[in-house]
């Protein structure tokens, strides 16, 4: 929990500088990938320290997985916010011997990280928790986050259609170069298809899945139907299928060089179709309910 506290206070520090520091990047402001990462590893260190505190029989390495993992993520949010004052940037930049360096290591700490996230992700999955919708929606948001995080290697390894610049060994933009329009504060390309978007839908899979069955335990104090823990547990497995293949979805929208804002008759019939497809589970849900009840 204190490297979560500290990752909320750099926040607190880094957002007056977006504003006071008149220096840009790619044309955001310099300090808006330090904040964006310190706010992350503050959302991600604090859902792992509860999913560690769960019940599961490997204490030991579990306790070492979270070491790495705050010891890793302390590395790249420090190295981010070395090169932003520097003005330079961190992630993909191989200008000069100093920035490769510096990238090297960030891709070594990201490679531990994922290690240590995959492994810590197996010994909570294989447990059950205290109840079948916990045990769903933590396994969902586990396997959904770590694809999430798995995503961001596609912006190292030269998919189609990605146009590196030079002196930088990766990029986010499929279909043209990093740097041109983007969305306010997140940067996501508004004129090409953007790898960032499936890499932060996929992540927060971990905190909004166990926020749903969190909300439906609370909505059913008010609704009859679900005070059956069968039927939460279905609504979450529902729901997280249909997370994962929102997941796939930008994804695939953006490997097509396709903006996530400017979606085509093809996306939109495949978002759609997955709309039709989780609005008929959760009816299939609750009317099994009903069945069983009439019954």
């Amino acid at each position: 929990m204190l490297f979560c506290a500290v990752m909320a206070a750099l926040s607190v520090i880094f957002l007056p500088l977006v504003v006071l520091d008149p220096r840009t990047l790619d044309g955001l402001p310099i300090w808006v990938k330090p904040l964006k990462f310190a706010v992350s590893f503050a959302l991600y260190s604090f859902t792992w320290a509860w999913l560690l505190s769960l019940r599961h029989r490997a204490g030991r390495v579990s306790r070492w997985m979270g070491t790495l993992l705050v010891v890793t993520g302390t590395i790249e949010v420090v190295l981010i916010t070395f090169q932003a004052a520097r003005g330079r940037h961190s992630h993909f930049n191989v200008a000069t011997p100093f920035d490769r360096a510096v990238f090297i290591a960030m891709g070594v700490t990201i490679g531990l990280l994922l290690v240590a996230n995959l492994v810590a992700a197996i010994l909570v999955i294989v447990e059950r928790q205290a109840d079948r919708v916990g045990t769903w929606a933590v396994r969902l948001g586990l396997v959904v986050s770590s694809l999430g995080l798995a995503s961001g290697s596609l912006m190292v390894t030269g998919v189609p259609g990605q146009n590196w610049a030079e002196n930088l060994a990766g990029a986010h933009t499929v279909g043209l170069p990093d740097g041109g329009p983007g969305l306010p504060l997140l940067g996501w390309s508004t004129v090409g298809g953007d790898l960032r978007v499936a890499h932060f839908v996929g992540m927060h899979a971990l905190q909004l899945l166990p926020l749903l069955a969190m909300l439906l335990a609370a909505l059913s104090a008010r609704w009859t139907a679900l005070r059956d823990e069968d039927v939460r547990a279905r609504l979450v497995i529902v729901a997280g299928l249909a997370y994962g293949g929102l997941f796939l979805l930008v994804l695939w929208q953006a490997l097509r060089g396709q903006p996530l804002i400017a979606p085509d008759a093809l996306t939109l019939a495949a978002l759609g179709a997955l709309a039709v497809a989780t609005l008929g589970g959760v009816a299939a849900a609750l009317r099994q309910k009903q069945g069983l009840t009439a019954r």
